[in-house]
């Protein structure tokens, strides 16, 4: 048996998961992958005079005790670590390689107006021409413009900025690399060209001396530092620049095309947690003024793959109404929510679950029933029903995705879509699975649940040579896994549903 660990750190939590695998040497045709939780820890903002930030040091030290956990119990069969983490946000490293500054987390307001001021400096439509990526309040362009307009003196120091995974992999190292899946994310990197997005940088008045070269993904980064070899029980544990991106890891994670019938149609895949993301896997970029239009980004994915997609706010506002009920002191786990929303009426009312206003933290109920006051709709005096709301919204939000997504497939390479594979931890709402394949009315194709470790360890397994390829990686995955199917049903009530959620937020 060998042992492949996997920090798989969300806006949430993070966890460090281990991945076991029977392996025979000089073969590789491995029967089954065991996935084992080692380690779980909360993973919260803190709001903080100036901003929000990120619990960088208590994450850190949460890895390092997974990875203790991990060698405690399996010992010299452990064979690496990578890890995978959200988008955008950055660490600022000194020259002397200490952090220059907390990192702020990317719902932080000092994004705010960057993205007009982006449009006003060289122009939204170059950018997504050069970069592949639309404007958001996320983008790490936006956050670092914020820091050149207030003259921040972080960044004047600054001779490396790492972004959160790659931080954390390098103190884990001491080696500063830069992961292509990660940097893709940042509005500052080039899909074409395979490098950073020089022209956009230089215009941002950015110092160019920050970014350093980029490592492909499925790369070994190094070992662990020898100050860490009696934290972690081990000395030299190779880690590995998985796809560092926590979605190119989930993306890689997922068994697409396993049960398509149709080789010409292009699948579709959601990768289901705090963001929902909806994408497809291409060979080249699509940078087109539609595709930017429509609010689509292109990212790197394992293989030189393109990772076409746009982002939907998900769970989040579930979640963000269970931390806040907390507060009141209730306390529902997640399945208790999605019976609570099972039992409610359905199509009371909807929110567009991408309206900025909620896209920061506090009070989501009563956000939510603010929405619904000014588009003058029900009020839902039950818990319940703030959550079917919340959950039959974020359904039908996939499906007018679904169907921009078609037309620019359609328009660019004269293909239609297929089958939806969904992945992550999402679709342990089994009510919000069910509505998609409903809303979108198509088959959606459900699991694995840690699709993001199963991609992160995956690649970690094909970097030292234990598996051949991808390819190889997700039939051990499908083989694996309880994969669901949703059905699509009740077709006429959702297509008059689909109607009336375009009328209320076209309206709103």
């Amino acid at each position: 048996m060998k042992v492949y660990l996997s920090v798989d750190l969300g806006a949430g939590s993070g966890r460090v998961i281990a991945g076991k695998s029977d392996f025979s040497e000089g073969h590789t045709d491995h029967e089954y992958l065991e996935i084992e939780e080692l380690h779980r820890f909360d993973n919260n903002n803190a709001e903080l005079p100036g901003g929000y930030f990120w619990d960088i040091i208590g994450i850190y030290r949460n890895i390092v005790e997974g990875i203790r956990k991990g060698v405690d119990k399996y010992g010299d069969a452990v064979q690496s670590v990578g890890i995978d983490t959200w988008g955008c946000d950055f660490g600022l490293i000194s020259g002397n390689g200490n952090l220059l500054t907390i990192p702020r987390q990317y719902r932080d307001p000092r994004s705010e107006g960057m993205g007009e001021e982006i449009d006003r400096i060289i122009g939204q439509d170059k950018v997504y021409s050069l970069t592949g990526v639309s404007p958001a309040f996320y983008n790490t362009s936006e956050h670092l413009l914020a820091q050149v307009k207030s003259k921040s003196s972080a960044l004047t120091e600054a001779k490396d900025l790492l972004f959160i995974s790659d931080l954390l992999a390098y103190w884990l190292t001491g080696l500063k690399a830069t992961e292509r899946t990660i940097a893709s994310t940042s509005q500052l990197y080039s899909p074409a060209t395979q490098d950073w997005a020089w022209e956009v940088i230089e215009a941002l008045g950015i110092p160019k001396c920050i970014f350093g070269r980029i490592h492909d993904p499925g790369t070994i980064l190094g070992k662990t530092r020898p100050e860490l070899d009696g934290k972690i029980g081990m000395s030299g544990l190779t880690v590995v620049n998985s796809p560092q991106h926590d979605t190119a890891s989930a993306v890689a994670g997922i068994p697409i095309g396993a049960s398509s019938e149709d080789k010409d149609a292009v699948d579709v895949w959601v990768s289901s947690g705090t963001w929902s993301i909806m994408g497809v896997e291409l060979d080249q970029p699509i940078l087109t003024q539609e595709a930017k239009a429509l609010g689509f980004a292109n990212e790197t994915g394992v293989d030189n793959s393109i990772r076409f997609l746009k982002n939907i706010s998900g769970l989040w506002m579930i979640q963000e109404c269970r931390r806040h009920w907390q507060t009141e002191g209730t306390d529902y786990n997640y399945a208790a929510l999605v019976e609570l929303a099972s039992q409610a009426e359905p199509f009371t009312a909807f929110v567009d679950p991408d309206d900025p206003m909620f896209s920061t933290p506090g009070n989501m109920p009563g956000k939510i029933v603010e929405y619904l006051e000014k588009t003058g709709q029900p009020v839902p005096e039950l818990k319940g029903t703030i959550l079917r709301i919340a959950t039959e919204s974020i359904a039908l939000k996939y499906r007018l995705v679904f169907e921009q997504l078609e037309e620019l497939i359609q328009n660019s390479l004269g293909k239609k879509l297929g089958k939806v594979y969904m992945g992550g931890g999402g679709i342990q709402n089994v009510m919000l699975a069910q509505n998609a394949a409903n809303a979108i009315g198509r088959e959606v194709v459900a699991g694995p649940i840690e699709a993001t470790s199963c991609g992160n360890l995956i690649t970690q397994m094909v970097a030292l040579g234990d598996l051949p390829d991808t390819a190889a990686g997700r039939d051990l995955i499908l083989r694996s896994n309880d994969i669901k199917h949703y059905l699509p049903d009740d077709a006429a009530t959702w297509e008059t549903q689909v109607a009336r959620f375009k009328t209320i937020i076209q309206n709103k």
